[in-house]
């Protein structure tokens, strides 16, 4: 299933993520990111007396209840290819093998010797072989590139009404119904940021639960079960995030630093390696992940006790010794903030021409997440808004807000994701 070009509403999965984000789902539902992730919103009805239904004529004076909202999960690496771009094309390359020394005889070729021409013949046991020497310097070796392709436009609308005469007479003078005015362009402001946050929300999940469905090699570390692997205990997750909560935050600092120190080196570990086999010859996508290149991810309540009580500091990122990091309340539902439960979109291992949907992925307990800046992206296509004439008959205006983006999820960077193993 590849991501499609058509345009694809968004405005469903926004309101479903708002309402996950805000606390008016009470319990955690699932969410298929499959549609909406390249892995390759609650719209508030505002209204008044006769025409909103919802203003009282007033006297006295007006207070505006709203205040400026500001989305956060801002980490994630921001690009614009604009409206024009259909697809990003990124081009990566195979780690490549030494080859045998010609410019020696050595325990496997003789070279150099009377009678010997170049690549046609050696050695073998004092004679000249017809089997065959190393080729000669004109053997080609070019590079063997991967080649990604990251398309979609993820789209949804805002609006606005503006009476041009009928909402006046709900306030007494211009200053009060100027105050409402600046509201409700605050709150739909507000409502924008909201969306925002809900997409870099949805990009998260995704990346989490496709590194976790992916399962590459030292991409997902079980910190219960090596906590108890190296200290001989059988504890649950709940005890360890209560009465041998200490003990275990040490535990995961240790393995966090030595993992971000790992990713600096230039394995295959921690991501995915597309197939490849070009004249019999396997190939292997090798990747590092400088520490400035390093982001993460981390569940602040587990913390929160910790630094007042057994750990401060811990949040200092020169003690976890990572460039950048941002604190996460919840990950998916505000009423579950340590869960996830999501269906994501991953590359088609078996066809990685195509993307497809992977396994449904549920977590009572996600730690945290370390990536690379480069695997987790928002591409921001576009951002329009267009206002109508007055409705000459009615005497009212709409502004019409125009969105598109796109969530890229490259699981051929590094990424490592932290989580607790479920108890039940």
């Amino acid at each position: 299933m590849s991501k499609s070009l058509t345009p694809q509403d968004a405005y469903l999965i926004m309101n479903l993520l708002v309402k996950e984000a805000t606390g008016q789902n009470a319990t955690i539902q699932a969410v298929d990111a499959s549609t909406f992730v390249s892995a390759g919103e609650t719209v508030l009805a505002t209204g008044m007396e006769n025409t909103l239904n919802s203003l009282s004529r007033v006297i006295g004076r007006t207070m505006v209840a709203s205040r400026p909202y500001r989305a956060k999960l801002s980490l994630i690496n921001s690009i614009n290819s604009g409206i024009f771009s259909e697809r990003i094309r990124k081009i990566s390359f195979y780690s490549k093998n030494a080859q045998a020394s010609g410019d020696f005889n050595t325990n496997l070729y003789t070279q150099h010797g009377a009678g010997l021409d170049n690549g046609t013949n050696r050695i073998v046991n004092g004679s000249i072989s017809p089997i065959g020497g190393l080729p000669n310097m004109w053997e080609q070796n070019p590079a063997v590139p991967l080649e990604l392709n990251f398309s979609g436009h993820d789209v949804w609308d805002m609006s606005s009404t503006y009476y041009e005469n009928q909402v006046q007479m709900a306030f007494r003078d211009e200053s009060s119904f100027a105050q409402y005015v600046g509201g409700k362009m605050t709150e739909l402001e507000n409502d924008m940021e909201s969306q925002k946050e809900a997409f870099n929300r949805l990009a998260i999940l995704n990346h989490i639960a496709g590194v976790v469905d992916m399962n590459q090699t030292g991409a997902v570390i079980d910190l219960k079960t090596g906590f108890n692997t190296k200290f001989g205990t059988n504890y649950t997750s709940a005890q360890l995030l209560s009465t041998y909560l200490a003990d275990f935050l040490k535990y995961f600092v240790s393995v966090y630093k030595v993992v971000s120190d790992m990713m600096t080196e230039r394995t295959a570990r921690y991501h995915w390696s597309p197939a490849k086999t070009v004249n019999g010859v396997s190939y292997t996508l090798l990747r590092h992940t400088p520490k400035d290149r390093q982001r993460a991810l981390l569940y602040a309540p587990l913390f929160t006790d910790a630094e007042a009580q057994v750990m401060s500091g811990i949040f200092n990122p020169q003690y976890l010794d990572v460039g950048q990091y941002e604190k996460v309340m919840y990950w998916q539902n505000i009423n579950d903030p340590s869960a996830i439960d999501v269906v994501p979109a991953i590359p088609n291992t078996s066809n990685p021409a195509s993307q497809t949907a992977g396994s449904r992925v549920q977590l009572d307990n996600v730690v945290g997440m370390i990536y690379d800046v480069d695997g987790l992206m928002i591409d921001y296509q576009l951002d329009s808004a267009y206002t109508t004439p007055v409705e000459a008959r009615k005497a009212y205006r709409n502004v019409w807000y125009h969105i598109s983006k796109n969530i890229i999820d490259d699981f051929t960077e590094n990424a490592v994701v932290f989580i607790l193993g479920n108890d039940s």
